[in-house]
């Protein structure tokens, strides 16, 4: 059974995930990407950590937060992880640039509104009143 306590660092890891694709893949074209093997599959395996991390958020968190197309995102390291053959760079790099920008400031959010010790309890959303 996942525990909605282990959400928040799920959260984190997604967060962690995605600065570290914005630090070592933000400022590359393309073609450097593609160019730099090494470095490429550090991306990839990046957007893997973020997709498992994504998979296994509790059912509650991913319903209570429908803007977020989680099951994509774990089709996504699914994807990576038994298809890696067929890994096209052009999806890659739309991840890095487009899709990871809005779930990054999402993740950000959820962070910081939620009661994550009243989310522990029971699962159920409570964020702060201020």
């Amino acid at each position: 059974m996942r525990e909605p306590l282990r959400d928040k660092s799920r959260l984190e890891h997604i967060l962690e995930a995605i600065d570290r694709l914005q630090t070592h893949a933000g400022s590359l074209t393309k073609a450097e990407l593609e160019q730099d093997v090494l470095r490429y599959y550090g991306i990839v395996k990046n957007i893997e950590i973020i997709g498992e991390a994504a998979r296994m958020l509790t059912e509650a968190f991913r319903q209570s937060h429908p803007e977020v197309n989680w099951r994509s995102i774990a089709n996504m390291r699914n994807f990576l992880v038994h298809e890696y053959f067929q890994v096209d760079s052009d999806v890659v790099w739309s991840v890095i640039h487009e899709e990871i920008v809005e779930l990054k400031e999402q993740v950000i959010r959820y962070l910081g509104e939620t009661d994550w010790d009243e989310w522990g309890k029971g699962g159920h959303l409570h964020n702060h009143v201020d």
